[in-house]
């Protein structure tokens, strides 16, 4: 059966004739430099613990959390991966009249409301890929370094349109945006605030981009009761079999989600990886130096290519537009190269005629261009 998420290498292995550790995995967007030092360290320094039950309230991880953002602890809430935390959200969500939801979307939104029968109404972005004039390329001394600003782009005009005060509504969306890559202002999306009763933003791929360009609404959050901010370290820290995730929103909101969930959904490991990383600023620079130039050179690789048109993106993936079958492609690439590029077949928007590549290292990068060519 085709998968529906990225990074399934068992199906990607029966395709290409091989072992899943010989795929080069194009289709899950994780940071190629991880797992971090640290996380690794303090996974091994943290077995001796497996034989307690984790803290239940996960103070020192709500703590480095807490230090991290400059928040109250009582405003953040870690999860199994912000899979779980965006399931109860979406529970809130569903005792509205309506969620607007910007398409194409990330499948487990959809999977999420739909678990709760919430009513969904889909606001189209455009993909006009010869709009994206947003990518700035700038040369830094004789290293000839690339650094990649983005100026924020504009939501769907049917948000526009809205009426000063809508009914019981609600508002789920990403920034960066998944699978488009765009980047939204936060000043943007705040007077929605006043208008939705609640309002999710997944920011699971804000940390890819650099603070300075970052376009988080976290620092609003103590202000606006109904704003709930999902974060995922699983992507940036390069751990994804991990699972943990967390979310920022107000205390009150955050305690209902805990009387609602099991317990202990956080492991004893992966909170302990997660205090280690976020104090590791070493990687976090390491990912943002390589993160600018390696996207540069591999949206001018594609661009480069004839029948393939890569959308500007600021996190660490690129949407591709293509003129011919992207299956056909996909399982090419797989049988001749054990590439493993992701469909976009679960998005109905994008169909056959698009594909996602995560962005990797310089090397990996160009070992993908030269397959496409």
């Amino acid at each position: 059966m085709r998968p529906r998420h990225g990074g399934n290498l068992t199906w990607a292995a029966s395709l290409a004739g091989c072992s899943p550790s010989m795929i080069l995995d194009f289709s899950a967007s994780i940071n190629p430099l991880g797992p971090p030092h640290s996380a690794i360290a303090a996974i091994h320094n943290h077995l001796g613990d497996l034989r307690n039950y984790p803290d239940p309230n996960y103070q020192e991880l709500r703590q480095a959390l807490s230090q991290f953002h400059r928040l109250s602890p009582d405003w953040i809430l870690p999860g199994n991966g912000s899979a779980e935390l965006l399931t109860w959200a979406s529970r809130e969500l569903a005792e509205l009249d309506a969620t607007y939801l910007l398409t194409p979307a990330f499948g487990d939104y959809l999977r999420s409301l739909k678990a709760f029968n919430t009513k969904i109404v889909r606001c189209p972005l455009n993909l006009d890929t010869s709009s994206a004039t947003t990518f700035v390329e700038v040369s830094v001394e004789a290293s000839a370094k690339v650094v990649s600003s983005f100026q924020p782009q504009v939501l769907p005009q049917i948000l526009l349109d809205l009426p000063s005060q809508p009914a019981q509504m609600g508002l789920l969306l990403n920034n960066p945006h998944n699978p488009t890559g765009r980047l939204f202002s936060s000043k943007e999306i705040l007077p929605y605030l006043e208008q939705f009763a609640l309002v999710v933003v997944d920011e699971a791929f804000m940390d890819f981009l650099p603070p300075d360009q970052q376009q988080s609404l976290i620092e609003w959050v103590s202000d606006y009761p109904n704003l709930v901010i999902l974060r995922s370290l699983t992507k940036f820290y390069s751990l994804p079999g991990l699972r943990i995730g967390y979310a920022i929103a107000h205390p009150d909101r955050l305690q209902r989600w805990q009387q609602w969930r099991d317990p202990w959904s956080v492991n004893t490991l992966a909170a302990a990886a997660a205090v280690a990383v976020l104090q590791d600023t070493t990687f976090q620079q390491q990912t943002w130096d390589w993160l600018a130039e390696a996207r540069s050179q591999l949206f001018q690789g594609l661009s480069d290519l004839t029948g393939l048109s890569p959308l500007v993106g600021a996190a660490n993936y690129l949407l591709v537009q293509s003129d011919h079958s992207v299956m056909q492609l996909q399982q090419q690439l797989l049988e001749q190269s054990r590439i493993l590029i992701r469909d976009c077949m679960s998005f109905p928007e994008l169909g056959d005629r698009y594909f996602r590549v995560a962005v990797r290292t310089l090397p990996e990068n160009q070992q993908l261009l030269k397959a496409l060519k």
